[in-house]
């Protein structure tokens, strides 16, 4: 059912956010060939005319939220792992995982991801500003923390593209069983469990080992 339509009583520069808010939201449900932008606009609690103000299109509205995710999720990996530029490497990747694993159990964080991958055959330009916002950032966190960690004498020499894989692939596989296939009547993994249990598992094997 669409939400209530809100008050327009407020700021301008709140609006793109709602409208986001109310794309990603009719996108999730209806699909994004299924939702109109009379619906977008009605969850949003604005005219139709009023959500060309800022966007020209629903391609317009998944490039934004492309984007808000990065800016929201890897900006805020990026913070974390410059807060601890002089920290260990080791425990600076279980701060990063327990991050991601956090944001990737949100249903209201996972949806982006999960609509672009939807959409992603369709859509190729999505997929390669995803590929671009997201992952290419993703990629310049693992690399910089792989150097620190061969740097600290903590970590083995790895091709960072490994390690992102190691680490994002446990992480997708949970995005989609916490939202997709998510059992209601059983709790979900929690997110510190899985990031412990991910770090502990790479780690293993990416750690310089002990002279026998």
């Amino acid at each position: 059912m669409p939400a209530s339509p809100r008050k327009t009583s407020r700021r301008p520069e709140a609006r793109p956010d709602e409208i986001l808010d109310a794309a990603l939201s009719a996108f999730a449900e209806l699909g994004f060939a299924g939702a109109r932008i009379e619906e977008i606009a009605a969850r949003a609690g604005v005219s139709k005319g009023a959500v060309y103000l800022y966007f020209d299109s629903k391609e317009s509205m998944l490039k934004a939220l492309v984007r808000r995710l990065a800016d929201r999720v890897v900006g805020a990996a990026e913070a974390l792992v410059k807060a601890n530029l002089e920290a260990d490497a080791e425990q600076t990747l279980r701060s990063l995982l327990t991050f991601l694993a956090t944001q990737l159990s949100n249903p209201a964080v996972s949806a982006a991801p999960r609509l672009v991958l939807a959409e992603a055959q369709r859509f190729p330009q999505i997929a390669a500003l995803y590929r671009d916002e997201v992952i290419a950032r993703a990629m310049q966190l693992i690399t910089k923390l792989c150097q620190r960690g061969i740097e600290q004498g903590t970590f083995r020499e790895i091709e960072p593209q490994v390690l992102l894989r190691l680490c994002a692939g446990p992480m997708l596989v949970h995005m989609l069983l916490a939202t997709v296939f998510a059992d209601r009547n059983k709790p979900g993994l929690a997110p510190d469990v899985l990031a412990r249990g991910i770090a502990d598992v790479v780690l293993n094997g990416v750690k310089v080992r002990a002279a026998s």
